[in-house]
């Protein structure tokens, strides 16, 4: 057959540039049926695995032009939906939306002072949020805003820019639209690539430190508010606020007396809320609502109370207030993106995009998982970020998912995104017809707002605890997070965390050990009878007994008084635990080629005439005395290597098998070692190990000829008795049989003659009538991987019982000392 252009242009270059294309000495076409293989050749129809081509892969990654338009389309997941929106779910929406939107007014203003902003910057940053998301969302519970971490990083950003050009002193909020661009372009871009699986580098037990951290560190922080405490930062590290409080205790206010009353009234509320709805079952949906309230109530409370107080005295309040709050949108411009700005906060940029992809992201997948539902990461990137470049536009800075928020429109029974659109209704209706109320907040009652709000936000405990039983190792990195978060800042607990984590995984998959396998022979037992054992226990023979292979230390937990049987004598089995790559490569190999050297010897016993011949690192005994006598531990003949947990190789992992494999066909000279691999399920895997050799044995004997394989290949039917097609007609036939007994054809065709059993010699005819049918001809058999790479094999059984036929099957010269105990 002509071969094509491509392929010929191909192999000039490549005999130009001097690569030898045909470099592989693999079992030729012609060979493979010599015999040895008669039944897989003969009886199963011939299979040749074709290899995967880089053409193949650019074709797969390259987009359709259908490809294109899905995902066009995904980026508005709305679509999906929103034709099919009626009136049950606009109902649930309503009432979840207002839920949120009395919730997030007094919650957005307060995290607007957190970043160092004014009130009003809050509240345009919740009415973008929840009105722009819903457009892009893949989670019908997340409601996008300001939240307390969030707001946190973007105060201490805003402080360091102007500590850094005290010109910006009164641009502030432009900073903080210029870092909600700048960060909104990232995400943005991230989720546009599909980037979305990056977050899952960020482990649970790293997020978990860092929102407790960040909860200590923002709840210390408003005290000095809550108290009306003031003479010092309370943007410092958390152990130098907590020095202060106690320094200046002695300063504290009558704000104090609107702060811990309205702290202790929430904690109040929430607890008799709890404590009723678990008196009150049928009731429990009215006190949910009382509980979510219970912010905008003690808010709107103390707000009268201090219109009370304060009527008079507007100019000097006894206590401070928020104060006056514009209507309306009157930061609306252009953000002033400039390279200065920029510059400014670059170094604070990271930890700003970290903190608004982690939070939100796992927000969403925790109540996609309650809800029932998946969302797409990548589409939730391409959602904050398109809220975070638009909002600045009418004034809004950095905003995320908020958990709280998140929690409270889930329990509220929201049925779609478009309760997002109800909540930016709320909230606009606060912008222009509340800001008049909000003069009179108390800024102490902010603060308990905060505290009580980022309280939640703490683990537990409890949740430690599980963490601990899970994975120790990762509790001192939970242990780190918050340290370092109290004792310096946000970010660098976010760093420290996260770096942490990483290092672990890393850890684990450079040191991950690999588990030498020995066969057992084991039963399944079903009420005390075994299955298939022939004992009336089961159905069928062929669960009777199976092998199974089992970690010889016995390091897995199975019965330390369970017999693991080695393999066979110079054979050994050995299990990655941790994929095979360049990290872990040369730990594994190590592992397995001491292993061996420890429990073998060299075919040659007199490879070293001379003790000169010997190499440096293996020296021998002292002079004058005798060799250490191994003849009693059998040579190396076979290694099998279970590829189960392996779904990638790369140039660095294959380089050290083809150097242990060199290695050990010295030390086995002039005999060779077969490699057989089980269990590869990626194609390029098979492509990388058989470029490298892998696969096929040498069919050139050492010592001049050509050796004799004998391939042992899987196969499986696809005719006969066990088809899924004869199985539908042997059914039919049953079905048939039965109607022709219900209306007597039997009786009259044959005399009733029961026998000792029941049964009548019709209902026999009936059977062998059944059995003739063509359901049970000769069954056909059909390879399950390809003849031309008999070494790589389907599992460890099929694996093994190849490696001891080719081992048996050697001369008796090369063979003698396989009947020695292993």
């Amino acid at each position: 057959m002509a071969q094509p252009t491509s392929t010929k242009v191909g192999h000039a270059l490549a005999k130009v540039l001097g690569i030898k294309v045909d470099y592989r000495n693999e079992i030729p076409k012609d060979n493979v049926s010599r015999g040895e293989s008669a039944y897989s050749v003969d009886t199963a129809d011939t299979f040749v695995e074709e290899e995967p081509s880089s053409a193949e892969w650019i074709r797969s990654v390259i987009p359709t032009g259908r490809g294109l338009l899905k995902y066009l389309h995904n980026l508005f997941p709305f679509t999906h939906w929103i034709l099919n929106y009626n009136l049950t779910w606009l109902a649930g929406d309503l009432v979840a939306g207002i839920t949120v939107g009395a919730v997030v007014v007094p919650q957005s203003m307060a995290y607007a002072v957190l970043a160092q902003l004014s009130p009003e910057f809050g509240l345009y940053s919740s009415f973008m949020g929840v009105l722009i998301y819903w457009f892009f969302a893949t989670s019908k519970d997340i409601t996008i805003g300001p939240v307390a971490v969030l707001s946190t990083v973007v105060g201490t950003v805003v402080l360091k820019v102007v500590k850094k050009d005290k010109k910006l002193a009164n641009e502030k909020d432009q900073i903080a639209s210029v870092l909600a661009v700048v960060a909104g372009c990232i995400v943005t871009a991230l989720g546009l690539a599909r980037l979305g699986y990056i977050v899952e580098f960020i482990s649970l037990t790293a997020i978990s430190a860092f929102m407790t951290g960040s909860a200590i560190n923002i709840a210390v922080g408003q005290i000095p508010a809550l108290m009306g405490i003031t003479g010092f930062s309370n943007r410092d590290s958390t152990y130098k606020v907590v020095i202060n409080i106690l320094k200046h205790l002695g300063r504290t206010k009558l704000d104090a007396a609107m702060g811990l009353t309205a702290l202790a009234m929430l904690y109040i509320i929430r607890s008799a809320c709890s404590f009723a709805a678990k008196k009150r079952p049928n009731q429990r949906k009215t006190f949910f609502f009382i509980a979510t309230l219970r912010t905008a109530f003690v808010i709107l409370l103390y707000t009268m109370i201090s219109w009370l107080v304060n009527r008079h005295h507007r100019k000097k309040p006894l206590f401070k207030i928020l104060g006056t709050v514009p209507r309306g949108f009157k930061h609306a411009r252009a953000p002033n993106v400039n390279k200065h700005i920029i510059s400014l906060f670059l170094s604070e940029l990271p930890a700003t995009v970290i903190v608004m992809l982690i939070e939100h992201i796992a927000i969403s997948k925790s109540f996609g998982r309650i809800n029932n539902y998946l969302i797409d990461p990548s589409q939730e990137l391409v959602a904050i970020g398109v809220t975070n470049l638009l909002g600045p536009f009418l004034g809004a800075y950095p905003a995320t998912g908020s958990f709280s928020r998140t929690a409270i429109k889930s329990k509220a029974g929201v049925r779609t995104p478009f309760a997002g659109v109800i909540t930016a209704i709320v909230v606009l209706l606060a912008i222009y017809a509340l800001p008049a109320v909000f003069f009179y907040i108390p800024s102490s009652s902010l603060a308990a707002v905060i505290i009580h709000a980022v309280g939640d936000l703490i683990t537990p405990p409890s949740t430690v605890y599980q963490f601990w039983r899970i994975s120790p190792l990762e509790v001192p990195i939970f242990f780190a997070g918050v340290i370092v978060t109290v004792f310096t800042n946000i970010e660098n607990g976010i760093y420290v965390t996260i770096v942490s984590s990483v290092a672990l995984l890393l850890f684990r998959v450079v040191k991950a050990r690999g588990r030498f396998l020995g066969k057992v022979k084991v039963h399944s037992v079903l009420d005390s009878q075994v299955i298939g054992g022939g004992h009336g226990g089961g159905k069928g023979s062929s669960g009777a007994a199976r092998d199974l292979f089992l970690p010889i230390d016995h390091h897995d937990g199975s019965n330390p008084q369970v017999e693991v049987d080695a393999p066979y004598p110079g054979i050994f089995i050995y299990r990655f635990s941790e994929g095979f790559n360049y990290p872990n490569a040369n730990h594994y190999l190590d592992d397995l080629t001491q292993r061996i050297f420890a429990t073998t010897r060299r075919t040659n016993l007199n490879t070293y005439a001379k003790l000169g011949d010997r190499p440096w690192n293996d020296p021998g005994p002292r002079r004058g005395q005798a060799l250490e006598d191994h003849s009693d531990r059998p040579t190396l003949k076979a290694i099998i290597l279970d590829f189960s947990t392996v779904n990638n190789v790369d140039v660095t992992s294959v380089q050290h098998m083809i150097d242990v494999r060199n290695q050990l066909d010295r030390y086995t000279a002039p005999d060779r070692v077969d490699w057989h691999i089980a269990s590869i399920t990626n194609r390029w895997t098979k492509r990388a190990l058989a470029n490298a050799g892998f696969g096929y044995p040498s069919l050139n004997d050492p010592n001049g000829g050509q050796s004799r394989f004998k391939p042992i290949f899987s196969v499986t039917e696809i005719g006969g008795f066990d088809s899924p097609a004869n199985i539908a007609e042997l059914a039919d036939n049953e079905k048939e049989a039965k109607r022709a007994k219900s209306i007597g054809d039997i009786s009259k065709q044959a005399p009733h003659q029961v026998d000792a059993r029941g049964s009548t010699t019709s209902s026999e005819d009936l059977d062998k009538e059944i059995t003739r049918s063509k359901a049970y001809g000769k069954p056909r058999v059909a390879l399950v991987h390809g003849l031309s790479r008999p070494l790589f094999h389907i599992d460890l059984t099929s694996a093994l019982q190849s490696a001891i036929t080719n081992v048996e099957a050697r001369p008796a010269s090369t063979a003698a000392d396989t009947t020695k105990d292993f």
